[in-house]
């Protein structure tokens, strides 16, 4: 687990941290936007949980959007990721792949001299 992951802060933590009331989370979690970790029935937040929360506060409040349409661009925005992630992979094999085309060239070239 990274650091990102590691749950670290009490729901009463993270409430007072973005001045919210613990049902709120509540609510975020039973609608599926929120996944906090449970230790002994205590919910616990990792840092990737507070970017989401701030997140979620931010389309809410701040852009007025309604709770489905949060989940609707949170879904979208896991899918964006994924795929930069493996387009991300896809360069890193072709740049390894034109290396290796390249080398083998030049060992040619310098063979035929």
């Amino acid at each position: 687990m990274d650091d990102k992951q590691e749950p670290l802060f009490m729901i009463g933590v993270v409430c007072e941290m973005f001045h919210i009331h613990p049902q709120t989370l509540r609510i975020y979690e039973k609608e599926g936007l929120l996944h906090p970790k449970r230790v002994g029935g205590a919910r616990l937040y990792s840092r990737e949980d507070l970017e989401r929360i701030r997140m979620i506060l931010n389309l809410t409040k701040e852009l007025g959007v309604n709770r489905a349409g949060v989940d609707i661009i949170l879904r979208m925005r896991r899918r964006f990721e994924a795929l930069q992630r493996e387009m991300e992979e896809m360069m890193e094999y072709l740049e390894s792949d034109i290396k290796k085309e390249f080398k083998k060239r030049i060992r040619e070239v310098f063979r035929e001299e």
